[in-house]
């Protein structure tokens, strides 16, 4: 595996045969990356089930201002951290080393690492999140907290993706939240989703 593009471009990343892990892909990735672009650049950027960090290096070697990974698996925590050192990136980025529900409930608590100055009590600009596949329940308690206008964890105007198999259908709506668009490669899709304004009509 190895960054697509930005200031780390063509550097490779550690990810070891057997890790009960499953990386988006370099295809996929530049996928998601080509429709991120305009939004990219000083983004504060959520990467839920983060495993290796893929795709939030990515997100900062292209300019997102700050990074917050989210991963409970210890293995894959490892490999993420050696990741981020072997690429020498000390700040822009916080890890919560966590389940994604325990973060999502308290997205402060226990994140560790040097944050950039960024405000994170305004929200998250961009959040992609890639549970397990058949974790149906993950999906829809994850984008069920992001549908919920209490919350206060999106920017305005934020994005959230989620990456899922291209069968499984997931829902198009989430409470606030709002599928604006479906990209499907190959077994595999990205659904992209808005929250409303509190202002707009149901």
């Amino acid at each position: 595996m190895r960054i697509i593009a930005g200031t780390f471009r063509s550097r490779a990343l550690d990810a070891p045969s057997g890790l009960a892990t499953r990386p988006t892909s370099d295809r996929l990735r530049e996928t998601l990356f080509n429709v991120l672009a305009p939004r990219i650049e000083g983004a504060s950027f959520l990467d839920l089930y983060a495993g290796l960090g893929a795709v939030g290096i990515e997100a900062l070697s292209r300019g997102a201002m700050q990074v917050t990974f989210v991963e409970q698996a210890p293995a894959a925590l490892k490999v993420l951290r050696a990741n981020l050192d072997r690429l020498k990136i000390a700040a822009g980025f916080r890890i919560h080393a966590g389940s994604v529900a325990s973060f999502l409930r308290k997205p402060r608590a226990g994140a560790v690492g040097r944050a950039a100055e960024v405000n994170l009590d305004a929200g998250f600009s961009i959040v992609f999140l890639d549970p397990p596949y058949d974790a149906a329940e993950e999906y829809a308690a994850a984008l069920g907290q992001f549908g919920s206008f209490s919350t206060g964890l999106l920017a305005t105007g934020a994005v959230v993706i989620a990456e899922h198999r291209r069968k499984q259908r997931l829902e198009p709506q989430y409470g606030a939240l709002e599928r604006t668009r479906l990209l499907e490669q190959g077994d595999v899709a990205l659904s992209f989703y808005a929250a409303k304004t509190v202002s707009e009509p149901e």
